[in-house]
């Protein structure tokens, strides 16, 4: 009961005091309460550098970047400066640099113009500048639409399920490509294995050599290639080849020649010439 009552009393001593300091309630602000000055900071606009600024500037009072009022403009860029110099030196020595540039183009334009030695038209001081805001300004609007497009982490995250593959079966992938040839390769190798029946002829020399004979027969002589019968294949040519050479040697059968690349000439050797 003792620590209800003192968890009461403390919730309605906390909600009559302003702070806590050291654990003992505090009920009025001190009189010589000092707070510094950079304890809090409000900046209302971001710029990432001096180009950010000026075009900031143009921009919001619909300045023509082609023709920018400077007299105003720098007023109003000094005014920045100023702030930020104040509270960080080191960010205000660029901002620094980019407001003597605009000292010195404004000064270049209220000095009279001076012509070129060719006769020409001298620049305007302004177009340097006004073609770094130009292409600064393209390259900001590029990366806006950049950071607009959806991010990984920032605009969805990337799902990762688990899948068990045991349980999962698994097709091949078969395309209409593979199975045709798939199909080619059947066709050549059935190509490859036809079956060819190889039958064997028996020839006999004695049976050509007296068929050799009998084309002799009643003849004084005959032309050597006449003997052969080239239309019944190479194996034939070749068994009557030798069924010659076994009759010459045998000496039943002459073979002569007039002279080299002559005709060659057979016939039977009993016949009388």
């Amino acid at each position: 009961m003792e620590d209800l009552a003192e968890v009461a009393e403390e919730e309605v001593v906390d909600s009559i005091a302003v702070a806590r300091l050291y654990g003992e309630p505090l009920f009025d602000l001190p009189h010589d309460l000092y707070i510094p000055p950079d304890a809090l900071e409000v900046f209302l606009e971001a710029f990432e550098g001096p180009l950010d600024l000026l075009l900031y500037l143009i921009r919001r009072q619909n300045f023509n970047i082609l023709d920018i009022p400077l007299a105003s403009v720098t007023r109003q860029y000094l005014t920045y400066v100023e702030q930020i110099r104040s509270r960080n030196l080191e960010l205000a020595a660029d901002y620094l640099l980019m407001a003597a540039m605009l000292i010195e183009i404004k000064s270049r334009m209220l000095l009279p113009p001076r012509k070129s030695a060719d006769g020409k038209e001298p620049d305007d001081p302004r177009a340097e500048l006004v073609r770094r805001l130009i292409e600064y300004e393209q390259m900001k609007l590029a990366a806006a639409r950049l950071d607009a497009l959806p991010l990984l982490g920032r605009d969805f995250l990337r799902t990762q399920v688990t899948v068990d593959e045991s349980a999962a079966e698994r097709l091949p992938d078969v395309d209409p490509i593979d199975l045709r040839n798939a199909w080619i390769e059947i066709v050549k190798r059935a190509r490859l294995n036809q079956h060819h029946l190889i039958s064997r002829e028996h020839l006999s020399v004695r049976e050509h050599m007296s068929i050799v004979l009998r084309a002799l027969q009643g003849r004084r002589f005959a032309l050597f290639e006449d003997l052969f019968d080239a239309a019944r294949g190479a194996p034939v040519v070749v068994v009557t080849f030798i069924a010659l050479l076994e009759l010459a040697r045998e000496h039943l059968l002459e073979v002569t020649q007039a002279e080299a690349f002559a005709p060659i000439y057979v016939r039977l050797a009993y016949q009388a010439t």
